[in-house]
């Protein structure tokens, strides 16, 4: 057996069924796993629909990042999107937020900072170089790992997130050209090197030297991006306090992206919306629609 066979049919027995419950004919399952890159267990959501249970049909995967302080359920129970990944036959997973279950000095000192606040990053500083690989485990390690165990459709991958979640999507998306053919996000941290989160964990994952978190943050990416073509759906509720608060920056992306000619941004302002699981339940169906005309064209 040669060595990528190997490598794949371990991936395939460290995948472990945790729960799952019938949702809109389809499922609604959890899995776990055992990470090498992150060097602990994780947790992971997948909605697969009724057309992969029943005939095995290959399906468009899409890929949601949550946000500050959320773990893998809080996607699952609270965004609705069950109902619309069923209609449009999209297989749904939503990894955690960070390394779990693991000894570093501080991780559970702060909502913004550590456990469930990894910015969806790759670490460079330690402590937190050792685990804190989650850009890594999202868009390869998490990828083969789907992709090796489910029916999904080759070349038909999108992703999306929320507030940290969909900065974290952005990234995944602008620093990987070609891997995702729809990307969209919900009130994404736009620009963290500008804003009070992104200080903190940038700097505190990478180092003092700002110039280095600019390869991080979405903003200063599409600044220079000169990759794939790439269409970008962005959504923002006006009532939104973090929005108030300047943590979320959407003026700045919208500035970079009308300069790169190879971005096209779609903006939404949702008129009365704040920052919840109210909002994002309300705009799932859209979001989940959007995906689906570009995956299935």
């Amino acid at each position: 057996m040669n060595l990528i066979k190997a490598n794949s049919l371990l991936r395939k027995m460290s995948m472990k069924l945790l729960s799952t419950v019938k949702s809109f004919g389809g499922e609604q399952r959890v899995y776990s796993h055992v990470s090498d890159v992150l060097g602990c267990e994780m947790k992971f959501g997948v909605y697969v629909p009724q057309a992969v249970i029943e005939d095995n049909k290959k399906c468009p995967v899409l890929y949601f990042l949550s946000g500050l302080t959320c773990t893998h359920e809080n996607f699952i129970q609270k965004a609705g999107m069950q109902q619309y990944a069923s209609k449009y036959d999209l297989i749904v997973v939503n990894p955690d937020t960070s390394p779990r279950n693991i000894e570093i000095a501080g991780q559970d000192d702060s909502y913004d900072f550590g456990s469930g606040a990894s910015f969806y990053v790759d670490a460079t500083e330690k402590p937190w170089s050792k685990h804190y690989k989650m850009f890594t485990y999202v868009t390869k390690e998490l990828v083969d790992l789907i992709d090796e165990n489910l029916p999904t459709s080759p070349n038909k991958r999108g992703i999306f997130g929320h507030s940290m979640g969909g900065h974290g999507a952005l990234i995944c998306a602008l620093k990987n050209p070609g891997l995702y053919q729809s990307v969209s996000a919900f009130a994404p941290i736009s620009n963290p090197t500008e804003c009070p989160w992104g200080k903190k964990a940038l700097g505190g994952y990478l180092g003092e030297n700002a110039n280095e978190w600019k390869e991080w943050d979405a903003t200063e990416l599409i600044k220079n991006y000169t990759g794939v073509p790439m269409q970008i759906f962005v959504d923002q509720g006006t009532a939104d306090n973090f929005l108030k608060e300047g943590q979320l920056l959407p003026q700045n992306l919208l500035q970079a992206a009308g300069i790169c000619d190879h971005i096209s941004l779609i903006y939404k302002e949702r008129d009365g919306y704040d920052h919840g699981y109210f909002y994002i339940n309300t705009f799932i169906g859209e979001h989940l629609e959007y995906h689906s005309k570009l995956l299935e064209g």
